[in-house]
C-alpha cells in the first residue's frame, strides 16, 4: 500500500469524526514511509471488526506468512524441516493456541519431538529478544538447530471506532512482515553472539503497549518515546557492552529497530552517531513502515548483503519498556 492510499484511506475513516485529525494527518507524510504491507486488502480496514474476525485474520495471514519465511530460512541454511530441533515463535499482534508453529508443524514437516517455544508480548523488541533466546537455546545444545520465526501483523489492530492520536500514529505507522533464520551453535556460520541482553526502565508501562477491549487491541503509543531513547538507551548499550569488556567505540554498526523517523534520530544521538548513520533504517522504514518484531532483520538482512563489519550490536526498544540488544562477531 502506497503511503499517500493509506493517508487517504484513513481521512475518510477519521476526518469526519474526529476533529484533530486534519492537524494530526501530516505525520502520514512526515513518516519517512513511502509504502506498506497489509494482510489484508484496504476496504477490509473501513469496518468495524469484531475480536474473533481480527483472530481469524491474524490466523490466516500468520500461518501463511510463517510457511513462507520458514522455508527461505530452511533453503538459506540448506536444511530440511526435520532437520529443526526447536523453533522459537515470535508474535504479539495475535493469539493463537495451538501456537502458530504448531499449525505449521503438519505443512512444513518439522518432526514430532520438535521443541516449541513460543513468545508473547514483547512488541518491537520481540525481534532481538527472539534472537537472544533461540541463541542461548542453541548454545545449550551444540550442534542442534533452532528455527527463529518473527511474526507481526499490526494493521489487524487497526481501529477505525478508536478516536485517537495514538491510534492515528498507529495507522500511519505500522506495517505486516515476517522473518524467520537459523541459528546453530559450535561450527562456524556468519557470526557469533558474544553478548545479549535486555533492560527495563522501571515505571515506564505506560509507553508502549495493548489495551484490550471486547474489539480487540488498542494501540499505547507514548510521544515521549523518541526523547526517552535519546536520553537512556547508550546507558543500556553501554552497560551490555561493559560486560564484555568492550565500549560504544568498539561497535562497527548498530542495527537498529526503525520506529519511526524521530527515534531513528533519537537512536543516532542516544549511540553518538553521525546524523544519517542509520541509513538503512531509514530506507527499511521508508519501503516497508514500522512492521515491529520483523523490521530489525530486514535491516539487518542489508547489513549482511554489504558484509558484517568486525562487530554490530542488534537493538530495539519494546514495551515494558525495555531495549533489547544483541551483540554479534562476525565469524573468523
Amino acid at each position: 500500500m502506497v503511503q499517500k492510499e493509506a493517508a487517504a484511506l484513513a481521512r475518510s475513516v477519521f476526518a469526519q469524526r474526529y476533529p484533530a485529525f486534519e492537524r494530526m494527518a501530516r505525520v502520514f507524510e512526515t513518516s519517512g514511509i513511502r509504502t506498506r504491507y497489509a494482510v489484508q486488502p484496504a476496504l477490509w480496514y473501513l469496518e468495524d471488526r469484531s475480536w474473533p474476525e481480527r483472530t481469524a485474520a491474524y490466523l490466516e495471514g500468520a500461518d501463511t506468512l510463517f510457511v513462507r519465511v520458514a522455508r527461505a530460512a530452511l533453503d538459506a541454511a540448506g536444511l530440511d524441516a526435520s532437520s529443526i530441533d526447536t523453533i522459537v515463535t515470535v508474535s504479539s499482534t495475535g493469539i493463537a493456541t495451538p501456537s502458530l508453529e504448531a499449525r505449521a508443524l503438519a505443512r512444513l514437516g518439522f518432526r514430532r519431538d520438535v521443541g516449541r517455544v513460543p513468545i508473547f508480548g514483547l512488541g518491537c523488541a520481540g525481534g532481538v529478544s527472539g534472537f537472544s533466546v533461540a541463541a542461548r537455546l542453541a548454545e545449550a545444545r551444540p550442534g542442534t538447530n533452532v528455527l527463529l520465526v518473527v511474526i507481526e501483523l499490526c494493521t489487524l489492530a487497526s481501529r477505525p471506532d478508536s478516536l485517537t492520536k495514538a491510534n492515528i500514529v498507529a495507522t500511519a505507522l505500522f506495517g505486516d512482515g515476517a522473518a524467520a533464520c537459523v541459528l546453530r551453535a559450535g561450527d562456524g556460520g556468519l557470526a557469533e553472539v558474544e553478548a545479549a541482553g535486555e533492560y527495563t526502565w522501571p515505571d515506564t508501562l505506560d509507553l508502549m503497549g495493548w489495551d484490550v477491549d471486547p474489539q480487540g487491541f488498542g494501540v499505547i503509543f507514548a510521544r515521549a518515546i523518541p526523547p526517552f531513547a535519546e536520553a537512556n538507551l547508550g546507558a543500556a548499550v553501554s552497560g551490555l557492552l561493559e560486560s564484555r569488556q568492550l565500549c560504544l567505540a568498539d561497535v562497527d554498526r548498530f542495527v537498529c529497530h526503525p520506529g519511526g523517523v524521530k527515534v531513528i534520530m533519537a537512536l543516532e544521538r542516544a549511540l553518538s552517531l553521525p546524523q544519517g548513520s542509520l541509513d538503512h533504517e531509514r530506507d527499511v522504514l521508508a519501503e516497508y513502515g514500522n512492521m515491529s518484531a520483523p523490521t530489525v532483520f530486514f535491516v539487518l538482512e542489508r547489513v549482511l548483503k554489504e558484509g558484517l563489519p568486525r562487530r554490530a550490536v542488534l537493538s530495539a526498544l519494546g514495551p515494558g519498556f525495555t531495549a533489547s540488544l544483541v551483540s554479534l562477531k562476525r565469524a573468523a
